[in-house]
């Protein structure tokens, strides 16, 4: 039996209120560049990609060649005060990682022989849990004098005063040869009929949420340096997302009929390193598994299981909005990928 606990997906309410503050709570929102479709950005080269973008500050001299940087935080991670780091042409810098990044390390480091991971973090809490999985934990406010040729931003807006400048850090810190990806959210198409969407919808405008205006603005800073932004739809897996805070309220006063979009944890790290090896240049990506479900289709789909301890009584609500229903054909074709979990029915099954 897996016992409920709290976490939450698009179409629910704010992070505030469950009591997280983990990498993955974007998916409360849905994030765009531009007030038009999730694939409007700028036009690139064929050479010299970066030639059109804002170019970092530092740059290595070669991709083939390894850099030496130095971490100078007093505070770093042991092992990395004091001491140089050779930065490989595979070694990738994760900022924020929580579940979701963590997730990125294991699969990127099984798919790199040989390469290093690193884990820029708000706090040294974790630091001791990273060292044990093999990630080099650094402060964020740890210089480097030297760049990555692949960074993937993974971390909340929740604990930033200022997301987009958080964002422009870790891109400057992407030394614009192999790919940066920032980890966004689908909540943002601008739907609320459930109706269908895709990569083509247009988003919600700047301006109509605060809280979706900081994701707008970041998404826009990794666009201008060249970065590819990945929305993605609710994350989940057997202990955390809607299904377990529901379960754990017992019943909801939000309505019935809600359709919500999901991605397994699993399936959003595997989208998102198939992006970063891609080395591509300022695209929009959607993550979902094409198959959204309304709330209550959710909650049956956990009562039939018989693989959680609590019951869910049902929802009452029938004022709030409805939701969307999305589909990222496109992505999927450009990127050559495909889920693990198909359908969340499909992960309950093999749960």
């Amino acid at each position: 039996m897996v016992m409920a606990s709290t976490y939450a997906i698009s179409g629910i309410p704010s992070p505030k209120a469950f009591g997280h503050s983990h990498s993955d709570s974007r998916n409360f929102f849905l994030s765009s560049n531009r007030s038009t479709s999730l694939h409007s950005h700028r036009p690139f080269p064929n050479s010299n990609l970066n030639s059109k973008f804002l170019s970092p500050p530092l740059s290595f001299s070669s991709s083939s060649m390894a850099s030496t940087i130095r971490v100078t935080s007093s505070s770093a991670a042991v092992g990395t005060s004091s001491s140089s780091v050779v930065v490989g042409d595979s070694d990738l810098l994760i900022v924020g990682p929580g579940v979701l990044g963590r997730l990125v390390a294991q699969q990127w480091s099984q798919d790199h022989s040989g390469c290093q991971v690193y884990g820029k973090t708000a706090t040294t809490d974790h630091h001791d849990e990273l060292i044990n999985i093999g990630i080099i934990p650094l402060l964020k406010e740890t210089t480097l004098p030297c760049q990555f040729p692949y960074v993937i931003f993974c971390a909340p807006p929740s604990r930033s005063p200022d997301y987009a400048a958080d964002v422009r850090e870790a891109a400057s810190s992407w030394n614009g040869e192999g790919s940066f990806v920032f980890t966004s959210s689908s909540a943002l198409v601008d739907c609320t009929d459930n109706g269908s969407c895709n990569e083509e919808t247009p988003a919600v405008p700047m301006g109509k949420r605060p809280r979706t205006d900081v994701l707008l603005k970041a998404e826009n800073v990794v666009l201008d340096y060249g970065g590819c932004v990945l929305r993605l739809a609710g994350l989940y897996k057997a202990d955390r997302g809607a299904h377990t805070y529901w379960l754990k309220q017992g019943k909801s006063d939000l309505r019935a009929d809600h359709f919500v979009n999901l991605i397994h944890y699993e399936d959003a790290a595997s989208l998102a390193i198939a992006i970063l090896k891609k080395n591509l240049r300022a695209k929009v990506f959607l993550g979902c598994d094409n198959h959204p479900l309304s709330r209550k289709e959710i909650m049956d789909l956990v009562n039939k299981s018989g693989k959680f301890s609590d019951k869910f009584e049902g929802f009452t609500g029938a004022d709030d909005s409805l939701g969307k229903r999305l589909n990222n054909s496109k992505t999927r074709a450009e990127i050559g990928w495909e889920p693990r979990y198909p359908s969340f029915a499909e992960f309950l099954e093999v749960m």
